[in-house]
């Protein structure tokens, strides 16, 4: 049985926060301790590391379901699906719908219902439920639609993935400048023509792992401690990740069948870019290969790191011409590669 992807959609947020916004922050150390460098100078550090020049962040009045049901929208239209044939609508995300001023995620109902709810689907048969899975909740999300639409419980998935984590971010904390906000669907369905799964890997690794990402009070001891934020150690998820992402995606590669010259894209989280870069460098490392020019596309320059949303929103927007230095041609093998909290790491070849 042939699974794959009949739809894309996205919705990138229209307001651009630059690297200069954050000028007049007042960054601290997370003992409160203020930084001894200017902002300028952490900026300009910040940029050079992350490859992060300007973010996205959603209007005020839309809401993480809100976003993901635009992207939805959209992914639907594009398959040219009834709305009412999708057995289940999948919804990634880790905070809920927040709203800018409240201290709570709002996850009732569910934002899957909720997009299910703004879509006016009438069918009860079709199934919706969030998944929290980290930044690589989208892919896992794919793989567990792939899984049911296997074992005859579905033909046709919608898989979300939405973050507004400028709204859970700590603004004395410097790490503040890499997230952003975003979504991004796609539609899966069996018997397809228009591409094909061909293998999937996921892991956890939750022992001393387990928090790397995690939430806590605001860096700024004068700031209320009854509001938590998202925080991380990047040094070790940094490392985490150049020693496990790589490895996820050989053994998903080598399930596949298919030679890594065969490769003709890798659509990996935009996390940091030379966090990716050294990912993808090791991934062919393994092989005895030098990476590929153009091999992997990014959008974290102008888009940030939207957690969830980066892979499906990048998928998308190459596939409709948006990154004009890359394309993705039927028939061609890409990989969707993430890494996030959990920590949790997993991959999908899939032929387009």
């Amino acid at each position: 049985m042939k699974i794959g992807i009949t739809g894309t959609g996205s919705h990138i947020p229209s307001i651009i926060t630059k690297n200069e916004d954050f000028l007049h922050n007042k960054f601290m150390e997370t003992d409160g301790s203020a930084f001894e460098q200017q902002n300028n100078v952490i900026i300009e550090k910040f940029e050079a590391i992350t490859g992060i020049a300007n973010r996205r962040y959603a209007k005020p009045d839309l809401k993480t379901s809100d976003i993901g049901f635009l992207a939805a929208e959209e992914a639907i239209a594009t398959a040219g699906v009834d709305k009412e044939e999708l057995d289940y609508i999948i919804f990634a995300h880790n905070f809920g719908d927040l709203t800018l001023g409240k201290i709570q995620g709002d996850t009732l109902p569910s934002l899957a219902t909720r997009v299910k709810h703004l879509l006016r689907i009438q069918n009860p048969k079709c199934v919706a439920y969030d998944l929290i899975f980290g930044c690589p909740g989208w892919i896992e999300g794919m793989i567990q639609a792939t899984a049911f639409i296997k074992s005859g419980m579905a033909k046709k998935c919608l898989v979300i993935g939405g973050e507004t984590l400028s709204r859970v971010v700590d603004c004395h904390d410097r790490d503040s400048m890499i997230f952003s906000d975003g979504a991004g669907a796609a539609i899966l369905e069996a018997n397809t023509s228009n591409g094909e799964i061909l293998s999937h890997a996921s892991v956890t690794y939750a022992n001393e792992e387990a928090y790397y990402l995690y939430f806590d009070k605001s860096n700024s001891p004068s700031a209320s401690k009854d509001t938590r934020y998202i925080k991380m150690q990047g040094r070790k998820i940094y490392e985490f990740a150049c020693i496990h992402v790589p490895k996820a995606m050989a053994s998903c590669l080598d399930d596949s069948g298919v030679d890594i010259d065969d490769v003709k894209k890798i659509f990996i989280h935009q996390a940091n870019e030379k966090m990716d870069e050294a990912i993808i460098k090791r991934f062919y490392k393994i092989y005895g290969k030098n990476v590929p020019e153009n091999i992997m596309p990014m959008s974290i320059q102008d888009l940030g790191n939207s957690s969830v949303a980066t892979v499906p929103t990048l998928y998308d927007m190459v596939l409709k011409g948006k990154l004009p230095e890359h394309e993705v041609k039927k028939g061609d093998v890409v990989i969707f590669a993430s890494v996030g909290a959990g920590m949790n790491v997993n991959a999908i070849v899939y032929r387009c």
